[in-house]
């Protein structure tokens, strides 16, 4: 069945860094860079009644994002994550995530309201929607219960980008968000974590020492193990690793080497155009391509968006 509609579950944020404050949230990230690209997607997530919920709300507007999906709370305020550069080497930082958050409360019922109003507008069915969702928003029990809520009954394809996050999941959340999962994105990291996670024995060494990525075996392993339909690995400036149940097996280099400003948002990036080429039944490999291409694009400028004109730029030329 064709995919027509496309709902993100999960955390909208501050990003503090020193010199100034920046909407973020993986989630986020993937639910604007769609909407850039024309996909209308459903952001289904919850803020604080504050100054920086109504910085988001315009944000969306800018970006003709839905602002359906987005709960307001009287109680915990929006969500913040307190940023700062390492001195000697400007590409790496640290961060610290703010516990209790508005996202931390995501309500169940009135996610699935949300969701179903909103395949009723885009005359869509559960079948033909994917439904995104990482693990941040899963870390306290009412926006985990509210996916669950929001997974019941509900056929959509799901993506799970697991974007481990500071251990803020423990391994039962983790697992369960997996099991829920029908595609699953990881990078290089969170693979070595799943490994002995799931007591796969295989190991590969880090790409940022070698050239080496996940052999087939083991990411063949990995999908069988992890019940999943398709399994995607970042690796950095090493590319991607995929398989899916299909029995493909692709990989794929960055074209070109690009000028970094900073590596933040270049995983949502490739979850956005992996989405976008599943909802436009691009060819596989095309969309792999296209992702990897992308995430590099957005690598050059700071911060996990871009101006709308990169998005449409793009697509001009994948069209």
């Amino acid at each position: 069945m064709t995919l027509a509609c496309i709902a993100v579950f999960g955390e909208v944020l501050l990003d503090e860094f020193p010199d100034g404050a920046v909407i973020g949230g993986a989630p986020y990230n993937v639910a604007r860079a769609l909407a850039c690209f024309g996909a209308d997607p459903l952001m289904i997530t919850r803020t604080g009644q504050d100054d920086f919920a109504a910085l988001i709300r315009q944000d969306m507007r800018d970006a003709d994002m839905r602002c359906q999906g987005v709960q307001s709370d009287k109680q915990w305020p929006t969500g913040r994550v307190l940023v700062d550069f390492d001195a000697n080497d400007p590409l790496t930082h640290t961060f610290k995530i703010v516990r209790n958050q508005a996202y931390d409360q995501i309500d169940g019922d009135e996610a699935r309201r949300q969701f179903e109003s909103y395949l009723e507008q885009r005359g869509c069915r559960s079948q033909q929607a994917i439904l995104y969702f990482g693990t941040l928003a899963l870390r306290q029990l009412t926006s985990r219960s509210a996916l669950r809520s929001l997974l019941t009954d509900n056929m959509a394809l799901r993506y799970l980008d697991l974007n481990l996050r500071q251990q803020e999941v423990g391994e039962q959340v983790i697992r369960e968000a997996i099991a829920a999962a029908d595609i699953l994105k990881i990078n290089e990291d969170e693979l070595q974590i799943l490994l002995t996670m799931y007591s796969v024995s295989e190991t590969i060494h880090s790409a940022k020492d070698s050239e080496s990525s996940p052999s087939d075996h083991l990411l063949t392993a990995m999908l069988s193990r992890l019940e999943l339909k398709a399994l995607i690995v970042t690796l950095g400036a090493e590319g991607y690793a995929y398989a899916d149940q299909q029995g493909n097996i692709l990989r794929g280099k960055p074209a070109q080497a690009v000028d970094v400003a900073d590596t933040v948002g270049a995983g949502d990036a490739f979850s956005a155009v992996f989405l976008l080429g599943l909802l436009k039944q691009w060819p596989t490999e095309i969309t792999l391509r296209r992702a990897q291409d992308f995430a590099g694009a957005i690598c050059q400028v700071r911060g996990a968006a871009g101006p709308r004109s990169l998005y449409k730029e793009w697509l001009q030329a994948w069209q």
